[in-house]
């Protein structure tokens, strides 16, 4: 087993003022040579946006794009004739494929909202651009791995176009679980959205990420009540 540890104080940071955007990864003006990918995962963004601001309508091209809003909403418009409103506990994507047009905004006036933005590189490339999303309940991710994106088109899930898989967990202080990797060429890479945990011996805090591979298991202990995304890519 291999590990790596991303300190949520060590991540990349970006302010346009409406827009406060931490990096686990290079991107835009942030850049470091030691944190470029991990494996075929590329962008993991926790993005903070005031009421009514966003993203104008931009391109994007042969990148598997998810969105995870952690408080709030986002209203999205595309290039293929999609209005979608996307909130807390669901889970969207966005097949970049050929190449789209798309906006995001804060849906509210009034209020900011806090998604997280991740890319991970396609399978397939230049396949016919596509949306998705779907809702999860919060009581479906206590004390257990929910799978919300997977190559796997079963309809529980939001299928992506990759060897990949997004899991979260509510995880009650003192409970463990065990992931099991679908395959020894994968890695995982578990982010902590809020609590405590210790994941592969590493003591992880809100925000923290710990990349792990070269295993067929991770075992994740709550230290405390705490909430986590595990990331499964390929690692080449």
């Amino acid at each position: 087993m291999k590990t790596i540890f991303h300190p949520a104080e060590q991540r990349g940071f970006a302010s346009r003022g409406w827009l406060k955007s931490y990096h686990s990864f290079s991107f835009s003006q942030f850049y470091d040579p030691e944190k470029m990918n991990f494996g075929l995962l590329r962008v993991l963004n926790d993005d903070f946006v005031e009421q009514g601001m966003g993203f104008g309508t931009h391109g994007h091209d042969n990148m598997e794009i998810v969105s995870i809003p952690l408080e709030g909403a986002l209203k999205h418009n595309d290039s293929t004739g999609r209005e979608a409103i996307i909130k807390q506990g669901d889970v969207q994507i966005m097949s970049a494929g050929s190449g789209i047009q798309h906006s995001e905004y804060n849906e509210s006036k009034t209020e900011p909202v806090k998604f997280l933005q991740i890319w991970v590189f396609p399978k397939e490339k230049d396949i016919t651009p596509r949306y998705e999303q779907k809702s999860f309940t919060e009581e479906d991710k206590k004390n257990q791995f929910l799978t919300v994106v997977s190559p796997e088109k079963d309809g529980k899930n939001i299928w992506i176009n990759q060897d990949a898989y997004f899991s979260l967990s509510n995880l009650d202080a003192g409970k463990t679980l065990t992931y099991d990797l679908h395959g020894k060429q994968n890695g995982v890479y578990v982010f902590i959205l809020d609590g405590k945990a210790k994941a592969a011996d590493q003591d992880l805090s809100s925000r923290d990420a710990l990349g792990v591979y070269e295993t067929e298991k991770v075992e994740i202990t709550a230290q405390e009540d705490v909430k986590i995304l595990v990331i499964e890519v390929p690692m080449a």
